[in-house]
């Protein structure tokens, strides 16, 4: 896993972005053993999609959840995506637990409000 410490990305208010499986973090902001397990989660995500396919889902899904919420960090934070890397970010085994295509338990799942 690549780490690049940047003013640049991801925007401000944000600490990390995984792009292609390369990390961006904030300059600045510390970036925890929790942090790389999050992003870590988002690469195995993006390999089992293809990577395109991800982005692709992300927005999407991004954009309906934006028009339920009609606010972007609620919509953020209910992508199914996010839901699994932030639900399973503190546990250490996850990545050797995981089945294939995790994130679609979080599609229906409760959501967060």
């Amino acid at each position: 896993m690549k780490i690049i410490h940047n003013k640049i990305l991801p925007i401000k208010g944000f600490k990390a972005i995984n792009l292609f499986g390369i990390i961006f973090v904030r300059k600045g902001l510390t970036f925890t053993p929790t942090d790389a397990l999050h992003e870590m989660i988002h690469t195995k995500q993006m390999i089992e999609m293809l990577i395109i396919f991800f982005y692709i889902w992300y927005l999407v899904e991004w954009l309906v959840k934006l028009c339920i919420y009609r606010n972007a960090t609620l919509a953020y934070l209910n992508i199914s995506f996010e839901r699994e890397a932030y639900f399973n970010q503190k546990n250490f085994n996850y990545l050797k637990e995981r089945k294939l295509f995790s994130w679609r338990f979080y599609l229906k799942s409760k959501q967060v409000d």
